[in-house]
């Protein structure tokens, strides 16, 4: 059976999603390393460590995202699997992001922030509800022998 074509879009969102993380990851421990040399000693170490941590956290996101993408493009069961937990993870903390934007929707700034959660929301439960249709199960266990 050939790969659905949601597999593909999933993939590439995953790519860019994947890149995204990764970027984000450097600037954060160019930033860490930055604050902690430019802060008082303590407070600098502090942020330094936050900064590196949380760079390091996201270049392991990034890695795990842009495997298991290159995973549901080769239709390896896996890689639906964990896309669909890394998707479930992702909408509680999106669901936190909206419930935070709502405290905050008076400041204008925060509408925005609102509509990306909605948006990101969206794209997490479609990810979800697509990959758990029999018809995109099925191609995932009848994959080619060459494709293993």
């Amino acid at each position: 059976m050939e790969r659905p074509a949601g597999v593909t879009i999933i993939a590439i969102l995953g790519f860019i999603a994947g890149a995204l993380a990764a970027i984000w990851g450097l600037w954060m421990l160019v930033g860490g390393a930055l604050m902690s040399a430019m802060a008082h000693r303590h407070a600098g170490m502090m942020l330094g460590m936050t900064g590196t941590f949380a760079g390091v956290v996201l270049l392991g996101l990034a890695a795990l995202v842009i495997v298991t993408s290159i995973g549901l493009l080769k239709l390896q069961e896996w890689a639906r699997i964990l896309t669909i937990v890394l998707n479930a993870v992702h909408l509680v903390i999106a669901a936190l992001g909206l419930l935070d934007a709502f405290r905050n929707i008076h400041i204008p700034f925060f509408v925005g922030v609102m509509l990306r959660h909605i948006v990101m929301l969206a794209i997490g439960i479609w990810i979800i509800v697509y990959l758990v249709q029999p018809k995109v199960k099925q191609a995932f266990a009848t994959r080619a022998p060459a494709a293993r």
